[in-house]
């Protein structure tokens, strides 16, 4: 039996996250008001366009960044309060898998060490034992024994982010970022590496959020979807209710961007004008009102309330805060 998603149990919760960096004491708000309770088992996808956020509040939530406000619980204990020692420790069930395998790898190293690496600073397993986890890992992932004492440029974009997969999981971790893990890849790779995690999760129970740009990858994986823009959520729901009737303008004008594979197939595509405004200097109420369409009078004083308009439906937009 199947279990929804109010049936499972919370991993993780995400309480009103802010990320702020600063530039001449002036914040670039690059996360704010962030709040999401990801559940057991269950891929969250996280979308939205480049600069939009992604990748800074997943390395946020599980304290690659230091927060600026809020919280992150992980089974109930909030990850930024924990010291030195308690983060070593929880770093164990949670783990990332970097963008760009070329740069995460290190070139100096060979296969073996670089997956076993993670056992060696937690002092896991050594010499036989170590050995045998390094070539049970590279087989999880599609790889072969023999490929221990290669070199990271050995190697073609997908097996390099494949050796990233295995190093993500050798310490048996329970939640992992996919932190835009296929942008960096051909097409006909992006599907191989894509099956690959789906069919490590039914295997292991982990629990995913998969950022991306390819929104019908992040259909294909993802049981639920937040879109943000410009730091903000926009919209939160399961990924068929998002495709089949987007709420939120922006959302729409993202799918509408989706190219389908059929020529005979018109579509009206909703172009979005003008540039993704400055971080430092958002526009006041909506963020997104300088780029919508249907911008109403209050959309320039009041900043929209995120509210769930159907049952598991949420979006932050005045259209529905009537």
């Amino acid at each position: 039996m199947t279990l929804t998603v109010s049936e499972k149990r919370p991993l993780l919760e995400i309480n009103d996250l802010k990320k702020y960096f600063f530039f001449k004491k002036q914040p670039l708000k690059a996360v704010d008001h962030l709040s999401l309770t990801i559940f057991e088992g269950e891929t969250v996808g996280l979308v939205g366009e480049s600069g939009c956020g992604k990748s800074t509040a997943g390395k946020t939530i599980i304290r690659l960044l230091d927060p600026t406000e809020g919280e992150v619980l992980y089974n109930g204990t909030n990850i930024y309060e924990l010291n030195k020692a308690g983060m070593k420790k929880l770093r164990k069930d949670v783990q990332i898998i970097f963008q760009d395998p070329y740069a995460s790898l290190n070139p100096r190293m060979t296969v073996e060490d670089i997956i076993a690496e993670p056992l060696d600073i937690h002092g896991v397993l050594k010499g036989k034992k170590r050995r045998e986890r390094v070539v049970e890992l590279l087989e999880l992932v599609g790889l072969n024994p023999e490929h221990l004492h290669r070199f990271p440029h050995e190697f073609s974009g997908g097996q390099m982010q494949r050796i990233g997969i295995a190093r993500a999981l050798a310490l048996n971790p329970k939640f992992i970022v996919c932190d835009e893990p296929i942008s960096a890849l051909d097409v006909s790779v992006q599907a191989q590496i894509v099956n690959l995690l789906k069919s490590l999760q039914e295997k292991l129970g982990l629990t995913y959020l998969f950022i991306a740009h390819d929104l019908s990858m992040v259909k294909y994986i993802s049981d639920r979807i937040l879109v943000m823009y410009l730091g903000h959520m926009v919209e939160l729901t399961d990924s068929d209710s998002l495709y089949r009737e987007p709420l939120h303008p922006y959302t729409q004008a993202l799918l509408s961007a989706v190219p389908i594979p059929d020529p005979d197939i018109k579509t009206d595509k909703m172009v979005l004008e003008g540039d993704v405004p400055s971080p430092i200097n958002p526009p006041s109420g909506c963020v997104f009102r300088t780029r919508c369409k249907q911008a109403m009078d209050i959309c320039r004083v009041s900043a929209p309330e995120w509210k769930e308009v159907r049952d598991g439906h949420f979006t932050a937009c005045h259209l529905y805060n009537g």
